[in-house]
């Protein structure tokens, strides 16, 4: 009796220690950790954006001939915190370093990427909090996962987790983000890293949740896009056409971060100069253009709803794109794939005012896919992201006009590191 009593108790204890081989689903404990980062992703991208809306709602008090000393001065002050709190780096080296360093991002220079990015960002630089909140998220994860004990290919996936957790609470599309973690990291093959594809989807779905009841933000789609009524399939011919548009806005831009970069590159003073002077052009920019300020996450509903002019329009296409590379390649901190999207729909604005009878939503998706599929190398969740941010129900024309634009990309992509080459 004694003895049956004893071997009960010992499989009790063997079943609370090890819970998991107990269960008759497919479960395993990696989930809860896959679960938890998208939890501590989720709340990191809350209050960055929390912080960002004040910081942002502050600095756009300052309007006219003003943004010029003040993006000029947001420059010298995120120089000066690269330079004491070390330089984050872009986004070239993080990409290196899942490919080299075994999925790794280093942590120690969040503090230097969240308050640089944050003066960026809010004083109007052309680029948006994605490309901070990934490193920042990502880095996360491999200090969870090195805390808990994972090695190997398990650290790497935990990496792109938290990056696509990051992706996801600022796109709103938990499989589009989870897809461009994983799309970003090489120019060819998609499912390079396809393991780490269930941890990022779970990552994901936690992290968006979170991050809405955070910001109280509504579900549904991010813009507000004119219904795509009445399908055709020549829609599918036009869809090539206007993604081809986008295809040579993609060329233009990386002609403009290629050129910007070699300018930068040659000046000789330190990093706090260099940003200064960015922000001085930047802000000049923005004088003449408010339009080219910001990432503009807001003012693409404010362009579809307007009546500007051709003019306008191909006037502001171009000095975004140039206010964007040279964000980039100055060293202001920030993402360049929600600024694109505008610039894609400006471009479908320009080509709607030249044929007025053709439908307006198709144009500007078609083009946003396009020229992002070219400079990112993202067809497939591209695709995802647009008909979850559009709200473009039938995503035909946007697989059409997205492999058009990732087709007719250049041969060597902006981001270096996608071609996978240890240099």
């Amino acid at each position: 009796m004694r003895y049956s009593t004893s071997k009960r108790l010992l499989r009790l204890k063997d079943t609370l220690d090890k819970p998991v081989s107990y269960n008759p689903f497919v479960y395993n404990k990696t989930i809860l950790m896959w679960t938890l980062l998208g939890v501590v992703g989720g709340i990191i991208a809350g209050a960055y954006w929390i912080v960002l809306e004040h910081l942002t709602e502050f600095a756009g008090i300052i309007q006219g001939v003003y943004v010029i000393p003040l993006m000029t001065l947001a420059g010298l002050i995120a120089g000066f915190i690269i330079h004491k709190l070390g330089d984050p780096g872009e986004i070239d080296l993080m990409v290196d370093n899942i490919h080299f360093k075994g999925g790794r991002l280093e942590p120690k220079n969040n503090p230097s990427m969240i308050l640089s990015s944050l003066v960026c960002i809010s004083a109007g630089g052309s680029l948006g909090p994605e490309a901070p909140l990934v490193q920042v998220v990502g880095s996360t994860g491999t200090y969870i996962a090195r805390k808990l004990g994972f090695k190997g290919e398990d650290v790497r996936s935990i990496t792109i987790a938290g990056m696509a957790s990051a992706f996801t609470a600022l796109f709103g599309a938990p499989l589009g983000g989870s897809m461009f973690a994983l799309e970003i990291l090489d120019h060819k093959h998609v499912t390079r890293y396809y393991k780490a594809f269930m941890p990022a989807l779970v990552a994901s779905c936690s992290s968006y949740l979170v991050f809405v009841l955070i910001t109280h933000l509504n579900l549904g789609p991010t813009w507000d896009f004119p219904p795509y009524q009445d399908p055709k399939i020549t829609d599918i011919f036009y869809a090539v056409l206007y993604s081809i548009a986008g295809a040579a806005a993609g060329w233009l831009f990386i002609f403009l971060v290629k050129r910007f970069k070699k300018i930068f590159k040659s000046m000789t003073f330190p990093i706090y100069y260099k940003l200064m002077i960015g922000g001085f052009i930047l802000g000049l920019i923005a004088y003449y253009i408010p339009l080219t300020r910001y990432f503009v996450h807001d003012q693409l509903s404010e362009v579809l709803r307007g009546s500007l002019t051709i003019q306008f329009l191909c006037a502001l296409l171009i000095m975004k794109l140039i206010a964007i590379a040279i964000t980039v390649t100055s060293g202001w901190r920030g993402g360049f794939i929600i600024p694109l999207l505008f610039s894609g729909t400006v471009l479908g604005l320009i080509i709607f005012q030249l044929f007025p009878g053709q439908n307006l939503t198709l144009i500007t998706v078609c083009c946003m896919a396009a020229l992002n599929a070219c400079v990112t190398r993202t067809p497939v969740s591209i695709i995802i992201l647009l008909g979850t941010m559009t709200g473009f129900q039938n995503i035909v024309p946007i697989i059409f006009a997205s492999l058009t634009g990732y087709f007719l990309a250049p041969k060597s992509p902006l981001i270096q590191a996608q071609l996978g080459i240890k240099k």
